[in-house]
């Protein structure tokens, strides 16, 4: 276990010799709405994606989720063109991508890293993740290929997303034959989704030294409260959010005990339910979780950053817990 000292504001990452804010910022939402994942969100203008990391970076954020599959890697080139927008201030910026699998063997991971890097421009490749654990490979296979790239020095570390907690220890045994360690897992998580904790995926990541990274963090902005305040936004709400569970109006009934809660503590400390439902993920689990919220809007990149700058205690933490247990919806 690498021995890394944080600095304030900054937290080691997994099995890293990283120091990464608590918060990175999630990029999907750059994916000029191309394919159709990208087209869950709206084409974002380059002059708003140039802000949005740039406040970003100015608020401490230092580092950015994306993937191959956003937009077929239109989401690494914008990221990687507003990060050379931001100057110096990107100068340690760190980038986590995902090779996608489906329908794909492990032979495809060394074949396509050139793209990855082309698309990044420049930018390197701190942390290449497994998108999903669907594939023609087995997990050694593909932690194979994996290890290679990072032989080869074009990655720096590895992780996966959205494997369950035996393919995680699977990827991890892999890796150590190679001198390396499993880095993070991401994984949907947030007040409204607790599976990891049940299913043995937060357990084993605190056993082995994995960082978990919790995507979707606001459950698609449930946790926001507007549209409990406000359901019609519901129907001017991008992509098939609005098909989902939570946006249903049984949903939104069921979940309103939660919003209440994350209103009182907002009050208390000059925040926005959205602060605290993020900084409940970033510390409730100790230093072992991070979270990557998107930001569509200037205004939700300026909310991100302040989500950092306090602490909930451990008693609202504990009510936290015990509400959300109670309205989860899975």
């Amino acid at each position: 276990m690498l021995d890394v000292q944080a600095t304030p504001g900054l937290r080691k990452f997994g099995n890293t010799d990283m120091l990464l804010s608590p918060l990175g910022l999630g990029c999907w939402q750059f994916s000029k709405a191309r394919g159709l994942v990208g087209g869950f969100w709206p084409k974002l203008d380059n002059a708003l994606v140039n802000d949005i990391v740039r406040v970003s970076l100015e608020g401490g954020i230092n580092w950015f989720d994306t993937a191959e599959i956003y937009g077929g890697g239109e989401s690494e080139q914008v990221l990687a063109e507003s990060l050379a927008a931001a100057g110096s201030l990107a100068i340690e910026a760190h980038i986590a991508t995902k090779w996608w699998p489906g329908f794909r063997t492990a032979g495809n991971i060394p074949r396509t890293i050139d793209e990855r890097l082309r698309r990044l421009g420049g930018y390197p490749i701190d942390l290449y993740m497994i998108h999903q654990p669907f594939s023609f490979s087995s997990v050694g296979g593909e932690m194979r290929q994996m290890a290679r790239l990072a032989e080869q020095g074009k990655i720096r570390y590895v992780g996966v997303s959205n494997f369950n907690a035996k393919r995680m220890r699977e990827a991890d045994r892999v890796l150590r034959e190679h001198g390396l360690r499993l880095a993070s897992n991401q994984m949907k998580y947030s007040m409204l989704d607790r599976r990891i904790e049940r299913n043995g995926v937060l357990e084993t990541a605190q056993e082995l030294g994995i960082a978990i990274i919790a995507y979707s963090p606001l459950e698609q902005g449930i946790l926001s409260g507007k549209f409990h305040g406000n359901p019609e936004l519901i129907r001017k709400a991008p992509g098939p959010r609005r098909l989902m569970k939570g946006f249903k109006p049984q949903g939104l009934q069921q979940t309103k005990p939660l919003i209440d809660v994350l209103e009182r503590f907002a009050t208390r400390y000059q925040a926005s339910p959205t602060q605290i439902a993020l900084n409940w993920v970033i510390h409730a689990h100790g230093d072992s979780v991070f979270a990557i919220p998107g930001a569509s809007k200037l205004h939700h990149a300026q909310e991100n950053v302040r989500a950092m700058g306090f602490r909930l205690s451990e008693s609202e933490i504990d009510e936290l817990n015990e509400m959300s247990a109670r309205v989860a919806l899975k």
